[in-house]
């Protein structure tokens, strides 16, 4: 008797990857949160071109020392993270968005669509590579950070542009790309 797991053909996991992936995401769609909708809305538009990391690292810059190191270090992931997602993966995978429907049952939640690919997410890959690369440096912003970036990921799904696996990669490209920084500064500095 065998203890090896039966090896599933890759198309039958990509397959069954994309029924949960859409599953999740239509039932996001569906779940009735009137007191979320305005205040996911307004997130995600917020994190429009990282308009609210780069405020915050503008917070931490005018305070020197740490805070400003750590500010430079997570708007450095964020470009790192950005160019990624939008020069790279969004060329190369070229995901279609979610489809909307008109009759959509709670269309004051949606943000508009943005013409590019939707893999990965672009918004949760700079959230979450700001996060990553602020919280080493000033670990007092580690948790906040970290919860606004999920917030931020959630948003993208909950306002209908993203689907949930769209948000997994982006974070994964996000915790990479301050790795990433993370270890040139790091090795700069040695």
């Amino acid at each position: 008797m065998s203890d090896r797991l039966p090896k599933l053909p890759t198309s039958h996991l990509v397959r069954d990857l994309a029924t949960m992936d859409q599953a999740l995401y239509e039932t996001v769609s569906v779940t009735r949160t009137p007191t979320l909708d305005s205040a996911l809305r307004r997130l995600s538009a917020a994190a429009d071109h990282s308009k609210l990391s780069f405020a915050v690292a503008a917070a931490l810059a005018l305070r020197g020392g740490r805070p400003r190191r750590a500010a430079a270090l997570g708007v450095a992931a964020i470009g790192v993270a950005s160019a990624t997602a939008n020069l790279l993966g969004k060329q190369l995978v070229r995901r279609p968005r979610p489809h909307r429907a008109e009759d959509s049952p709670f269309p004051g939640r949606h943000v508009p669509m943005p013409h590019s690919a939707s893999f990965p997410s672009g918004h949760t890959a700079s959230a979450v590579a700001f996060a990553a690369a602020v919280g080493p440096t000033l670990p007092v912003s580690a948790v906040p950070l970290g919860l606004l970036a999920c917030a931020v990921g959630y948003s993208r799904v909950h306002t209908g542009v993203h689907y949930p696996g769209d948000v997994v990669a982006g974070a994964l490209l996000g915790t990479g790309s301050a790795a990433l920084v993370l270890a040139l500064t790091a090795r700069k500095d040695a």
